[in-house]
């Protein structure tokens, strides 16, 4: 048998068992960590990964999760104390607001997982500050968050963020009530040098000061999205058409009112 025809037998055993999870979900927990990790991505795509199948298939050396299309709770991201290791974790919600994943959640995986990169955490409705806090000052390498349309987060979760990572690049908190203040102590933090991509739109409470503030205190910035913000004008766009092009801001989107 060649080694095409032993990656075929393994992919349609791992689909056998993804799709028959429930019966052999106490089988999972000797499998080596490079079949489990084939076995999580197929298990995350099919949104089979769940909170009482979790704990099964995660390893020590599991580095990254995608639940997108999982219907987990706290209780799943509670299983992850023993993933020192990850590095990766995606929460984004694909079917409306997450609501199953609170600050509670957020704070486990928080203290279990300090060398994680990336969280995207979009929609999930329940998550506040507190979540967020935990966050920053556990997970110091985080480069990229997601907190789009978090309604439960405040200027609290900027600050933390500008506070405490200083490897941040990318930030997403679109259709969050954050206020200017929160913007400014995000970007006069530590993570001001490092920042080249900020998504802000659709935020009501945000004016011109927090576009100043990030073309003041961010030379990295490439991508700047505040399309929705009905109190941002035309000052800010006028100060923005003099930096977009070659080697200066790439991608700008706003709303004219």
């Amino acid at each position: 048998m060649n080694g095409r025809s032993v990656d075929d037998l393994l992919n349609l055993c791992l689909h056998c068992l993804s799709s028959n999870i429930s019966r052999y979900v106490e089988d999972i927990k000797i499998l080596p960590p490079n079949i489990k990790d084939k076995l999580i991505k197929l298990m995350s795509l099919k949104g089979h990964i769940t909170d009482s199948n979790i704990s099964q298939i995660l390893h020590p050396a599991v580095e990254r999760l995608d639940l997108r299309d999982c219907d987990v709770t706290d209780n799943a991201l509670q299983q992850l104390y023993n993933c020192k290791q990850l590095k990766k974790i995606n929460l984004n919600s694909c079917k409306g607001d997450r609501i199953s994943v609170t600050s509670e959640g957020i704070k486990a995986m928080a203290l279990a997982c300090p060398y994680l990169f990336e969280a995207s955490l979009k929609r999930c409705c329940n998550l506040t500050d507190e979540g967020i806090l935990a966050l920053a000052l556990n997970c110091r390498l985080l480069q990229i968050v997601n907190l789009s349309g978090c309604l439960g987060i405040t200027d609290v979760s900027l600050n933390a963020l500008g506070q405490n990572c200083r490897f941040l690049q990318s930030i997403d908190f679109s259709a969050t009530k954050v206020t200017d203040d929160g913007v400014i102590a995000l970007v006069s933090g530590m993570c001001s040098q490092n920042l080249k991509e900020i998504h802000m739109g659709r935020c009501e409470h945000l004016t011109d000061e927090s576009v100043e503030a990030i073309l003041t205190c961010c030379p990295q910035i490439h991508t700047l999205l505040f399309h929705g913000c009905p109190l941002i004008t035309d000052h800010s766009r006028e100060s923005l058409e003099l930096l977009v092009g070659p080697n200066k801001i790439k991608q700008v989107t706003w709303t004219v009112y």
